[in-house]
């Protein structure tokens, strides 16, 4: 029994769900958006509320109901507060700056890395070694600051390179003489 699935996803004053068939579709202040579940669940709105259920015992109608309800309540929470991600970059002479729709990423390469920023997502350098990426889209803010991490992910020795805020770097001990 999915502890997540189980779980009905409450609806906060000013968002709506409505469901045709297998797809949802939840509008808020921030923005709208729709999931179409597989044939393994079935949706229902009452009141503020949607609950998931499955509509068998298999395995994969199981998996499908707790990613189902995560889903779901993934859309809820970006249309009324969004995700945010928050990088910071660590090195000498390592830096980020926007400039227009595109970041700019300096990181100890032979040349300055440029990263366009795709629609739907909003990228800030509020100082030069922050990235905040922010968006209504769970999936879509985490890809992105996946992409830009992948540039220069932390090496364990000094701890250079762009990690997430809350991420811990476990650090090696160099060589001995």
């Amino acid at each position: 029994m999915s502890r997540i699935g189980k779980r009905p996803v409450d609806l906060p004053a000013g968002v709506t769900a409505t469901i045709s068939g297998q797809t949802i579709e939840v509008k808020g202040p921030k923005a709208t958006h729709s999931f179409t579940a597989s044939d393994d669940v079935t949706l229902a709105v009452e009141e503020n509320t949607v609950t998931v259920t499955p509509r068998g015992s298999s395995k994969r109608a199981r998996q499908q109901w707790g990613m189902s309800r995560t889903m779901v309540a993934n859309m809820v929470t970006g249309v009324t507060d969004g995700f945010k991600k928050e990088l910071e970059i660590n090195g000498v002479g390592y830096r980020a700056q926007m400039q227009g729709n595109t970041l700019k990423l300096m990181l100890g390469l032979s040349h300055e890395v440029n990263f366009e920023v795709p629609a739907g997502v909003t990228v800030t350098c509020p100082k030069q070694t922050e990235i905040i990426v922010e968006g209504d889209n769970s999936q879509l803010v985490g890809q992105v600051a996946a992409n830009i991490r992948e540039w220069r992910k932390p090496e364990p020795y000094k701890g250079k390179g762009i990690k997430y805020k809350d991420e811990y770097i476990f650090r090696k001990e160099g060589k001995k003489k």
